[in-house]
């Protein structure tokens, strides 16, 4: 493992891509091992990245955030296994110097809360709305310890963020994440990058998935970087993308 810090070429490709980046914050890669990266993309905000094997995708990058304030965070979907999300926990404390108040899967597929024993291990709380938690038991996988209905805000630092159902899309328990300070909302599996196929539709409501995205963008007209939970971080675009893919005729 080793620490980066300096702009690679491909982070360059982002902040070409995404103006909104450009304008605050240039993305820098900080953490790099064969089983997770992390990414800071603005002054307060990181982008995890570990890997799933599957069978119809190959091995798939998955995307997390990390929000800061006041040497606090709070963490939205675990890396893929625990060696990876050990990873991540040391980078926050160690690195960070951060108390990691909260981590939250946005659904219950592994790539949301893969590592999330190793959270709990280390008594940091976990947080899924109820319908995630049912699904969590009915697949006999591992639970989020506290549960909320539609919205619950987690307070960091002096601040706080939200995480919200909108509705059914790539599960019928997906939730996204928004950070106010920075104005950056993590979409997780509901929000697609620029030119992705629709992906794993197993669990999906395609026919909701569109109007779900609206509501979002509605609710969260000011945000300016989007990350999905899969690829690259962007802007409104991706909604606006995500919206058109699953749009019915």
């Amino acid at each position: 493992m080793k620490y980066i810090f300096f702009a690679l070429l491909f982070c360059g490709n982002l902040h070409a891509q995404n103006p909104a980046a450009s304008e605050s914050f240039r993305p820098l890669e900080v953490y790099h091992s064969d089983d997770l990266t992390i990414i800071q993309i603005a002054e307060n905000a990181f982008v995890h990245t570990s890997f799933l094997q599957t069978n119809d995708f190959g091995k798939v990058p998955c995307n997390g955030m990390i929000i800061r304030d006041s040497k606090e965070v709070v963490v939205f979907d675990t890396p893929t296994n625990n060696k990876a999300a050990d990873a991540l926990i040391q980078y926050i404390q160690e690195k960070l110097q951060c108390k990691i108040n909260a981590i939250i899967p946005t659904h219950f597929h592994d790539d949301c809360l893969g590592g999330l024993a190793s959270f709990h291990e280390k008594k940091i709380p976990s947080y899924g709305n109820f319908s995630t938690i049912e699904l969590t038991v009915a697949n006999q996988v591992i639970s989020p310890q506290n549960g909320f209905k539609d919205s619950q805000n987690l307070k960091l630092g002096n601040t706080f963020t939200t995480v919200t159902f909108f509705g059914e899309g790539h599960t019928k328990d997906n939730v996204v994440g928004y950070f106010p300070k920075e104005k950056i909302l993590f979409g997780g599996c509901l929000i697609k990058e620029l030119e992705a196929t629709k992906g794993y539709l197993g669990d999906a409501n395609v026919g909701a998935w569109s109007s779900t995205v609206e509501k979002i963008k509605q609710t969260y007209p000011d945000v300016r970087l989007v990350i999905p939970g899969h690829g690259k971080t962007g802007g409104r675009e991706l909604l606006d993308y995500t919206i058109q893919l699953f749009k019915t005729p």
